[in-house]
Order: C-alpha cells, then sequence, then structure tokens
C-alpha cells in the first residue's frame, strides 16, 4: 500500500447468509464495522456512472463503484423495529406536557406509524439490492485493511465463508 490509497479485500458470495456470517466472523476477530462495504443498489449505480452493469465483476475494482454500509440482519431488524418505537417515544415525550390523552395517543401512534413506515422501506431497499446483485454474480463485499496482518486474516475467513473472486487491491483514498 503506497500513500493516498487504500488497500482492500474484495470478496463476492453467493448468498446474503454467507456474506452476513463473514462480515459477522470478520467483526468477532476485531474489525470494526465501518470497515465494510457492499455495493450501492443499481439505481445509484447507474446514476453515479452513467450506465448499469451487466456483472458484479465490472464493479469489483472500480473505484468509481457507489457504495453503502453493510448491515447485518440485527442492525436492520433494530432500525426496522426500533424506529418506530423510538418516534413513537420521541411524539410521546414531546406531547407529555400537553394536556389530554388523545393528543398523546395521536402522536404515539402516528410516530410508531411513520417508523414503521421508514423501517419496511429500508427492508425493502435491502431485499432489492441483494436480488439486483445476486442476478449479476453476486453479492459484493469491500473491507477497509489496515494492515498485513488484517489482510491475512480477512482472506483467510473470507474464504472460510464461501467468498469467490477473492482478492487485494489498492484503490485511491
Amino acid at each position: 500500500m503506497t500513500a493516498g490509497t487504500i488497500r482492500e479485500a474484495v470478496a463476492v458470495f453467493d448468498n446474503a447468509d454467507s456474506l452476513e456470517a463473514a462480515v459477522i466472523a470478520l467483526e468477532s476477530h476485531g474489525f470494526d464495522r465501518a470497515a465494510f462495504s457492499v455495493l450501492a443498489d443499481e439505481a445509484a449505480v447507474e446514476h453515479k456512472l452513467g450506465h448499469r452493469y451487466r456483472s458484479i465483476k465490472e464493479m469489483e475494482d472500480n473505484p468509481a463503484a457507489p457504495r453503502e454500509t453493510f448491515f447485518t440482519h440485527v442492525s436492520r431488524a433494530e432500525a426496522e423495529y426500533g424506529l418506530p418505537l423510538g418516534l413513537a417515544a420521541v411524539a410521546g415525550l414531546a406531547l407529555a406536557g400537553v394536556g389530554g390523552l388523545l393528543p398523546l395517543l395521536v402522536a404515539v401512534g402516528g410516530g410508531a406509524a411513520l417508523g414503521g413506515v421508514l423501517g419496511q422501506r429500508l427492508h425493502q431497499h435491502h431485499a432489492q439490492r441483494m436480488g439486483e446483485q445476486l442476478a449479476r454474480g453476486g453479492l459484493l463485499l469491500w473491507v477497509n485493511l489496515r494492515n498485513a496482518a488484517e489482510e491475512k486474516a480477512a482472506l483467510d475467513i473470507l474464504g472460510k465463508h464461501s467468498a469467490h473472486d477473492l482478492h487485494v487491491h489498492d484503490i485511491a483514498a
């Protein structure tokens, strides 16, 4: 790795379970959640690059490929179910001093409904992105590597979790 570059492990998975198991294993070996990114959805790719991609291989080493943070199913569940509860609580606290039970119940219900809609949209976005990538050859994961020890560990763990097209590259920082 040279100055001004970032070293990454690149891996492609044939299913979401293998991808998630690999990320959980990497986290349990000291990798920070911020080290993981995945390819953004097809619309974001087309918008940023000006064209659709035919194969996931086209994106593996493309430094311009738009990325998203990887969220495990636990993180997505927290967002899907925690968001309605959180918005309901905020709405309830905001109106706690206002007289009457009815405005409080309406605010809490509205906050929960809004949170439910946002959580469902997150779930739909995830499922759509996964389907798009699987149709084009697999689920792409990039892992930011800080040193040679992380590189060795990442390649070993990713390989044990059925990753293919497994390699390392340097991209501009």
